[in-house]
């Protein structure tokens, strides 16, 4: 896919997304959705990614979605339909394209990454700006970042999947009071709320981005760290740890007959060790486990 929104940069094995509006904040457009999803989806298989940090060019992070855009409806649904819950069944279904919603795309997508994914918040991350980073694994914000879910100052409601993060990021009940409010928190008030990890000056924003993206992938199973990935997301999610414990047997399983195999043996002869997986190819469970 050419990217018009979007520019990527792999340094050492760490894919740097930035947004690429900056005449307009980076707001969110449609083409921006499908280029993010297609990113999300494609870095599953390129073995020369080990990590991916997200950020903006120029001033902002993501100023929300782009409420200039021409059309009847600026999410670009079709306002004619009139979708039922049934009608959500089959997401893939042609017929909801247009009523499926845009940064949900972009969220699923980052959720099944197979790559610890960080938001390096630049500026401004607002509505879809802010949604989207919540699944990634870490949000660094600089002094100048803001974070905002304002979709009650315009009459709509929480989107990309984020009543379902956001809970998980902040806790029920902050999640409520950010989303009743609808402010928009700097980033003392973002890192007090749980929502950001750290604070930084911007000139050094995407370099402590970087140190935490190696402190989790350098020396690290590809394999092993895209399941665990998939393991503290998706199992925290379950009813009983009964159903985390079938996916622990089945990941310790065949971890421990690939990359653990020469782990166990480096670690009693106190020398690095030789990961040699891939994550574009994963155990055969993998797919039917987290097929959605």
């Amino acid at each position: 896919m050419e990217l018009t929104t979007l520019t990527h940069e792999n340094e050492d094995g760490i894919l740097t997304v930035r947004l690429n509006r900056p005449d307009h904040l980076n707001a969110f457009t449609v083409e921006m959705a499908q280029e993010l999803e297609h990113t999300f989806r494609s870095v599953n298989d390129d073995d020369s990614v080990r990590a991916v940090i997200v950020t903006g060019n120029g001033r902002a992070f993501c100023a929300g979605m782009d409420l200039a855009t021409e059309g009847d409806n600026v999410f670009g649904l079709d306002g004619a339909k009139r979708p039922t819950l049934a009608d959500m069944a089959d997401l893939d279904d042609p017929g909801i394209a247009r009523i499926r919603d845009t940064g949900g795309r972009v969220t699923l997508a980052i959720y099944a990454c197979r790559k610890p994914v960080i938001a390096a918040v630049n500026g401004a991350a607002v509505g879809i700006g802010a949604t989207m980073t919540l699944p990634m694994d870490a949000r660094l914000i600089s002094t100048k970042g803001r974070i905002g879910f304002v979709f009650g100052r315009l009459g709509i409601v929480p989107e990309a999947a984020s009543s379902w993060f956001l809970p998980r990021v902040v806790g029920l009940p902050k999640a409520l009071d950010l989303v009743y409010r609808a402010d928009i928190l700097d980033a003392q008030s973002a890192l007090d709320a749980g929502l950001a990890q750290s604070v930084h000056e911007p000139e050094d924003l995407l370099d402590a981005a970087r140190s935490v993206a190696d402190s989790w992938t350098q020396g690290r199973s590809p394999v092993a760290v895209a399941l665990a990935r998939q393991m503290l997301y998706r199992n925290a999610a379950q009813e009983h740890p009964t159903e985390a414990h079938r996916i622990d047997s089945l990941a310790m399983f065949y971890t421990s007959i690939g990359d653990g195999d020469d782990g166990v043996r480096a670690f009693l002869e106190k020398r690095p060790a030789e990961f040699d997986s891939k994550a574009s190819r994963m155990p055969e469970f993998y797919d039917e486990w987290t097929r959605e």
